[in-house]
């Protein structure tokens, strides 16, 4: 007896990546991720590696597995994909501190930040 498979978080015509700690603020991150909501995958792509943002860099490594997994993992047709979703969440926060005058110390925070990346297949019509 082996226990029951678990059901789909997305559709059948959905692929689902997820970076679980990105370094750096979920405000600065969802700057990135509000440039691909909706847009095609491959312009998605582009954008993120053009972008000035240092936040980018990461969200195209998750925006490139999603893709990888709709191709390698659900058979879906890479040309037409679209970001269907792309949410940011906190994650962990570690904390520092800092050494200051008189023999006090100031709190650093260090945050990290979830990406959550839906591509989804789209019917051309």
């Amino acid at each position: 007896m082996s226990k029951q498979k678990a059901p789909r978080r997305v559709a059948d015509n959905e692929a689902l990546s997820v970076g679980t700690q990105i370094r750096g603020s979920a405000q600065k991150l969802n700057l990135v991720a509000a440039l691909i909501r909706g847009r095609k995958a491959e312009d998605a792509m582009n954008i993120l590696a053009f972008s000035k943002k240092g936040m980018a860099v990461d969200a195209r490594k998750v925006l490139a597995s999603a893709i990888a997994n709709a191709e390698n993992n659900h058979n879906l047709d890479v040309d037409s994909l679209v970001v269907a979703e792309a949410s940011v969440g906190k994650s962990i926060t570690m904390k520092r501190f800092h050494t200051r005058g008189r023999g006090k110390s100031t709190r650093i925070l260090k945050p990290f930040s979830r990406l959550r990346i839906v591509v989804r297949q789209v019917e051309e019509a």
